[in-house]
C-alpha cells in the first residue's frame, strides 16, 4: 500500500506541477478556458494546481500540507469533471479529470489514516 501511495503521490505532483505551468503561459490552455466559460479562472486553476503540487511535496515535512493539499486537487478535479459534464465533453474528453479525482481521493484517504 505504501507504494501505491508514493507513486500516486509522485503521479500528482509531477502531473500538477505541469498542468499548473501550462495553465498559466500556454495560449492552447486560455482557449480551453474559454470553451468552457472559465476564461477568468484560469490563472487562478493554474495557481492552485501548482500550489496543491507544492503542497503535496511539501507535505514530506509537514503531514497537515499533503492533506490540505490532496483535499484541494480532488475538490479541483471534482469541479473539472463537473465542468467536462456541464459543456459536454465525451467520457475520453472527461476521464484525465476522473482519474486525477481518484487519485488525489486515494492520497487524501490514506493521509489521513495515517494521521
Amino acid at each position: 500500500m505504501q507504494i501505491t501511495f508514493e507513486v500516486a503521490r509522485a503521479i500528482s505532483i509531477l502531473a500538477f506541477l505541469f498542468y499548473g505551468v501550462t495553465c498559466l503561459v500556454t495560449t492552447r490552455m486560455v482557449a480551453e478556458f474559454q470553451r468552457y466559460g472559465l476564461g477568468r479562472f484560469r490563472r487562478l486553476v493554474g495557481a492552485l494546481q501548482f500550489i496543491g503540487a507544492v503542497g503535496m511535496l511539501a507535505g514530506y515535512a509537514y503531514q497537515s500540507l499533503l492533506i490540505v493539499s490532496a483535499a484541494g486537487l480532488t475538490l479541483l478535479m471534482l469541479l473539472g469533471i463537473a465542468t467536462r459534464i456541464r459543456i459536454g465533453d465525451t467520457l475520453i474528453q472527461t476521464l484525465p479529470a476522473m482519474v486525477f479525482f481518484v487519485v488525489n481521493g486515494f492520497i487524501l484517504v490514506v493521509a489521513l489514516q495515517a494521521m
